[in-house]
């Protein structure tokens, strides 16, 4: 097959794909996926893409994601998000995608927490990603090389030429002038999550061994209703946009029990409400629900026909049953550091976009709805980038094809007890002498002998915790206990 191509693109996802797409057809794209093409966060997103109303909406959103930022926003992407996101949007319909319209044909907005208004677009219900995914996927021009695991970027002298894979049994490597990382979060670090089975921070982690740096990492965001029960990896969520059209966050006993943590309650930003239930959870010893009985039933199996069919599935009579929550991990404000136009800082040809950047776009807790807006509006920006640099000339580099051992015999028991560990020191609550632990322990493992796939995991987590250590006082999604507010694990 072929090896060298003007751009190599690592991830399917919404920032992968529309990156893509945003390039031009006469250059040579070959894009990576390391499963199947819809294994990934896109795919799974219900919520929808928040956007700007109108003109008079841009410094509103741009209010909310500070605000739900806590402060740590870099203002000037919070900028570039909401003022481009119209425009984005508005390329997604001429080219012929369809969100949710009324009787009339105006488009249907929705409500989420911590959102000063209606400025939600969904399409097929709660299937807003998938659709999304799938309309991308039919207009990509360019090949897509499925079941591929990135193991390395081929970096020398601050120059990336391309990335080593491995795939069909082979160890080779691919050549670019460009490389895009659009390779997702870091889900499958933590025991409960929300995350596509695919998102295991193995870019993240060869970023590390590469020098490049992360930012924010301590930033971890917890979605507050999923469902957790069953043993199945990737954790059910059910969408903010329930608690937006009128879910409750209940005990059972019924008591709306968040409007004690927050005036807002349900609606308060998501790790408000994550807190809310994990400490009352703790603290009580009860069950908490989420109560859907504000919906009339043949409206809820239409608005949300993928939470109707999988809960249905299940054996939940929704949405007359409540369903038993609990947080889960969901998405990271923290990545690779770049500039606002993608490019990944100190190494030339790079860049990365979506979840797995840091623009600071996020803060310490990324608005809802605000990803999927994000994927599109920042790819478009690191294709124009790519496109106007794209005939700089590049001297030719040959790497090594040798790898080290992937995977070894004892991998997938450290695995899950490293997804153990970071739930429960490096979580929702968190507390320094935990989070020691966890430093520890994770040093530890990175010196047994392990597979390199395990070692990435093990150094993106271990900058989490660092990261978290680092921070002494809570902010955002970082939350650290005080006095005898603990969180032991059993």
């Amino acid at each position: 097959m072929k090896t060298s191509y003007d751009v190599l693109i690592i991830g399917t996802g919404i920032a992968g794909l529309s990156a893509a797409l945003a390039l031009p057809k006469s250059l040579s794209v070959l894009i990576v996926s390391k499963d199947y093409a819809w294994e990934c966060n896109t795919f799974y997103a219900q919520g929808g893409v928040a956007v700007a109303r109108d003109d008079a909406d841009i410094p509103l959103h741009v209010s909310d994601t500070l605000s739900a930022g806590a402060g740590h926003c870099n203002e000037e992407a919070v900028k570039i998000l909401c003022s481009e996101g119209p425009s984005a949007i508005k390329h997604l319909i001429d080219m012929g995608f369809n969100f949710d319209k009324d009787e009339a044909g105006n488009l249907l907005y929705t409500k989420e927490a911590a959102h000063s208004t209606n400025r939600i677009l969904h399409a097929g219900g709660d299937a807003t990603g998938r659709y999304i995914h799938l309309f991308l996927m039919q207009k990509l021009p360019f090949p897509i090389l499925y079941n591929t695991q990135v193991t390395d970027l081929l970096i020398d002298e601050g120059v990336c030429y391309g990335a080593r894979v491995f795939h069909a049994d082979k160890i080779f490597n691919l050549y670019a002038k460009k490389v895009i990382i659009a390779s997702g979060g870091v889900g499958s670090l933590y025991e409960y999550h929300t995350n596509a089975r695919t998102i295991s921070a193995d870019m993240q982690g060869i970023c590390l061994s590469h020098g490049i740096a992360l930012a924010d990492m301590e930033m971890m965001q917890f979605h507050p209703t999923a469902f957790v029960l069953g043993n199945s990896v990737r954790k059910q969520l059910l969408s903010e946009s329930l608690r937006g059209e009128g879910a409750m966050v209940v005990d059972e006993d019924g008591k709306r029990f968040v409007f004690d943590y927050d005036p807002r309650g349900e609606l308060a930003p998501r790790d408000v409400v994550s807190r809310a239930i994990f400490k009352y959870k703790q603290k009580t010893g009860k069950e908490v629900y989420l109560d859907l009985s504000a919906f009339e039933p043949e409206h809820f199996k239409q608005r949300f026909p993928s939470i109707y069919f999988n809960m249905t599935t299940i054996g939940y009579n929704v949405p007359q049953q409540r369903i038993p929550i609990s947080p889960a991990f969901h998405y990271s404000m923290g990545g690779i550091k770049t500039d606002l136009h993608g490019k990944v800082l100190h190494v030339k040809d790079l860049y990365a976009v979506g979840e797995c950047a840091h623009t600071g776009v996020h803060g310490a807790n990324r608005l809802a709805s605000n990803s999927l807006l994000e994927g599109l509006v920042f790819s478009t920006r690191v294709a124009q980038e790519i496109i106007a640099t794209m005939n700089t000339p590049k001297m030719h580099h040959t790497f090594s094809e040798t790898e080290e051992v992937l995977e070894k015999e004892n991998d997938k028991t450290l695995k899950n007890e490293l997804r153990h560990l970071m739930w429960f020191y490096a979580g929702i609550l968190r507390e320094t002498k935990n989070l020691e632990k966890a430093k520890q322990r994770v040093t530890q493992m990175l010196k047994l002998s392990i597979g390199k796939l395990l070692r990435l995991r093990l150094l993106v987590s271990l900058e989490i915790i660092s990261s978290a250590l680092k921070r002494k006082e809570s902010l955002g999604a970082h939350y650290l206990q005080q006095g005898n507010d603990t969180c032991e694990s059993s």
